[in-house]
């Protein structure tokens, strides 16, 4: 179908109705992509440190990560690391996942707040985590900040991570594959989505999207790119439930190609009794 569509009226389109067609310009530089490797990472989200009995909860479902998958080279924590934005919790995820031995990439969420506009603790913890861009195994892995404070419901993406994407993606090699995280969600018609989110997808109208990886809203969802998908996933979290009902906890497991496919298979943390 993409083959019968130009170049103008591509660009015509929203990316939001680019999402329900299922297309994505970008994906045709997949071909073109070369140094690209394969490896293996984690991809979690809305852990909600809360308090001290968090702590051993936590260490055990990094044990369980790490036995999942020992060969995976990253972590990527997909926002709500806290559950109020105190230093201890954000503290209590730093120290627990570095036992991973692994880099940590983070995204802020709207609980790594203390108040509407204070995110010191998160800014102090995970240094230079907000709007950034890491090069790995030739793939471009993205963070994105989409929090409009420490609001949860019909938000805005702010100006400043606009500001930020315009600057920064010229600079990018478009035909590298691409891995995006954040915290809110980014496709179509999924609950608790920021108003604006069209225009984040839109900047990236010509990449070779691999993955997208949200947060937020605790559960499963799925949007596709063509081969590319946009997915959040169930929350990974001692003292929070998951908003489609659904009663697992736990993380994703990654596996990217040099062809710039992303595979994800859900690991669910099992509790010992």
């Amino acid at each position: 179908m993409l083959a019968k569509i130009t170049r103008r009226k591509l660009l015509r389109l929203s990316a939001g109705t680019l999402l329900t067609l299922g297309l994505w310009p970008g994906r045709l530089r997949a071909g073109d992509s070369k140094g690209a490797s394969d490896f293996t990472f984690f991809a979690v989200n809305d852990l909600h440190f809360c308090e001290e009995e968090c702590g051993p909860w936590f260490e055990n479902v990094v044990a369980a990560m790490k036995a999942s998958a020992p060969e995976a080279e990253f972590c990527l924590l997909c926002g709500d690391i806290a559950d109020d934005g105190k230093a201890t919790q954000h503290v209590g995820i730093r120290e627990t996942f570095e036992k991973l031995d692994i880099p940590l990439y983070a995204a802020i969420g709207n609980h790594d707040y203390t108040t509407e506009t204070d995110r010191r603790s998160y800014e102090q913890t995970f240094k230079d985590q907000i709007n950034y861009i890491v090069e790995h195994g030739g793939w471009q892995l993205i963070g994105i900040d989409t929090t409009e404070g420490d609001a949860w419901l019909d938000t805005k993406i702010s100006s400043e991570t606009m500001a930020w994407l315009d600057e920064s993606l010229p600079r990018l090699d478009r035909r590298k594959p691409t891995i995006v995280f954040t915290h809110f969600p980014l496709g179509a018609d999924v609950q608790m989505r920021p108003l604006n989110a069209d225009d984040v997808l839109a900047r990236f109208f010509e990449f070779n999207l691999g993955a997208i990886f949200c947060g937020h809203f605790h559960g499963y969802t799925e949007r596709r790119l063509g081969d590319a998908l946009i997915t959040t996933d169930r929350c990974c979290a001692r003292v929070r439930a998951n908003h489609d009902g659904s009663k697992e906890k736990g993380w994703f497991v990654c596996r990217a190609t040099a062809s710039g496919q992303v595979t994800r298979e859900f690991i669910e943390f099992k509790e010992s009794v």
